[in-house]
């Protein structure tokens, strides 16, 4: 699991980087909201925690922007006691839990652990099922409604990376840097072609469909019947 901690309590997001560390989570930290934001456009994360009050962009804005551009990952927002209201503002604009300082740090880890479970896929032993598409992560193996397809190690990363994420957008960047890996040169020109092979083994049968979103990137969603 993959996390994203917004804080600028540097002492706290040392011990939180610690020990969420130390149950074998990946952690990156940003001590402001501008890198916070940055990262949370750059990178792909299972959950964020996000403080409400930072130096520079707030908490708020940051969750504001990010669902604003189609990103659902869920965001936990850290609050202080006395914050009522930003509580409330931050569910309404999206967050999908919150907890109040001080706190626990195993009420912490299970309410990561339960945002992390929050997706529309269903996923069971390496396999990820979204209406009539199912994925084996293993085998690499699609299966769409009666048809079977084989697929390379990349559309696999590709597909996975969709369906662990239905409904939210992904810009080239962050699937090439997801797929590719950071320390390969590859042009955006290969993101287009593997979303074209994939959009021809979903199409027709399949439930769900590839969107292009304008100047953005790629979602996955259910397919609209025109």
């Amino acid at each position: 699991m993959r996390i994203l901690l917004v804080e600028d309590e540097i002492k706290l997001t040392d011990a939180l980087g610690y020990l969420l560390r130390k149950e074998k989570m990946d952690v990156d930290v940003a001590n402001d909201g501008d890198t916070g934001l940055i990262l949370t456009q750059r990178e792909i994360y299972d959950v964020i925690i996000l403080d409400i009050m930072l130096p520079g962009i707030s908490g708020l804005e940051i969750l504001r922007t990010i669902r604003k551009t189609g990103n659902t990952t869920p965001v936990l927002l850290l609050t202080a006691r006395d914050a009522l209201e930003d509580r409330v503002e931050g569910l309404d604009i999206g967050a999908d839990d919150y907890l109040v300082k001080p706190f626990a740090t195993q009420e912490l880890f299970a309410r990561i652990r339960s945002l992390s479970r929050r997706t529309g896929s269903r996923y069971d032993m390496g396999n990820l099922v979204l209406g009539n598409v199912e994925y084996d992560s293993k085998s690499y193996v699609l299966k769409v409604a009666n048809k079977q397809f084989d697929l390379s190690a990349k559309e696999g990363k590709l597909l996975e990376l969709f369906m662990k994420r239905p409904g939210q957008v992904f810009t080239r960047e962050q699937i090439l840097n997801k797929v590719w890996g950071y320390d390969v040169d590859i042009l955006e020109t290969n993101v287009e072609i593997y979303i074209h092979y994939l959009r021809k083994k979903l199409q027709g049968t399949a439930d769900l469909e590839i969107q292009t979103v304008r100047n953005i990137g790629y979602m996955l969603r259910e397919r609209q019947n025109v």
